[in-house]
């Protein structure tokens, strides 16, 4: 399990973040974007070390530029509702901050997890889980559900780009209290993200767009109907000690579609919604 973990991790560190940074159309996060291989390099090599010092020494930098991206969200927050007119915080922009913070969490995971360190009693092996869930279900989930709600008009994008942070918050929060908030926060999570996939199959992935464009569109939201039901037999499993995967199936099942084929799909295809090509295969 640990080398199939090790390679959805380094899938999110190098291509997801870095991507999915460039999709906000947020100006202030060019510089970062531009930055994040000096930090997400090094933590890629730290998955690869033994636990200790030099590993320790890596991931801590991942985390540096993780809690660079982070201090982004309450600048971006403040600016918003100090702006002339400003009222409520959009269900968008709860989105995307959520996004921002969700790669310092898992980085946080994985300094204590290189260092040996069990943080708050967390066993070495869920510290290790929790990397790549706050890079795919965190950041991916949550960016995509704010690009969601963005291109849609309606209750359901907007309740999409709600739901997907706060499951995302239960789900944190349900390590530290329990299963069972663990458990009510991946049924908020899972009924955000088929919003997402529902969506995405029947508003963002229109006849007007390509046909690579649009295969990308219909393999996210596919993989996510299938995904999510694993999460939450993981989760009901967990909560009430009936039967479901093992660690190391979520970990080839869950844990690889949707980081291949929801998160790597979702990215190409929002590029390519922002980089039309015509039937030529030309950027137009």
């Amino acid at each position: 399990m640990s080398l199939l973990v090790d390679l959805i991790v380094m899938l999110g560190m190098l291509v997801v973040v870095p991507a999915g940074l460039r999709l906000t159309g947020a100006p202030e996060l060019d510089r970062m974007r531009r930055l994040w291989p000096l930090f997400a390099v090094p933590g890629a090599v730290a998955l690869w070390l033994p636990r200790g010092a030099p590993a320790t020494t890596l991931a801590a930098c991942y985390a540096l530029g993780a809690a660079l991206l982070a201090l982004h969200a309450p600048v971006r927050l403040l600016r918003g509702r100090t702006a002339p007119g400003a009222c409520a915080v959009a269900p968008a922009e709860i989105a995307l901050l959520t996004a921002l913070v969700a790669p310092s969490i898992a980085a946080t995971a994985l300094v204590a997890e290189r260092s040996g360190h069990a943080l708050f009693g967390f066993g070495l092996d869920i510290l290790a889980l929790t990397v790549p869930h706050f890079h795919f279900a965190g950041f991916a989930a949550a960016l995509v559900a704010g690009l969601v709600c963005r291109v849609t008009d309606g209750a359901a994008g907007r309740f999409a780009a709600l739901s997907v942070p706060l499951g995302t918050l239960l789900v944190l929060v349900g390590y530290f209290i329990g299963d069972r908030v663990e458990l009510a926060g991946s049924v908020v999570l899972t009924a955000g993200m088929w919003a997402v996939a529902l969506l995405t199959w029947r508003a963002v992935r229109g006849p007007q767009r390509d046909r690579i464009t649009r295969l990308l569109l219909a393999t996210s939201s596919a993989v996510l109907a299938v995904t999510m039901v694993l999460a939450l037999s993981w989760a009901l499993g967990e909560a009430t000690g009936l039967p479901h995967p093992t660690p190391t199936w979520m970990a080839a099942t869950h844990g690889l579609g949707n980081a291949l084929g929801f998160a790597l799909c979702s990215v190409l295809a929002w590029q390519r919604l922002q980089n039309p090509i015509d039937h030529e295969g030309r950027t137009v």
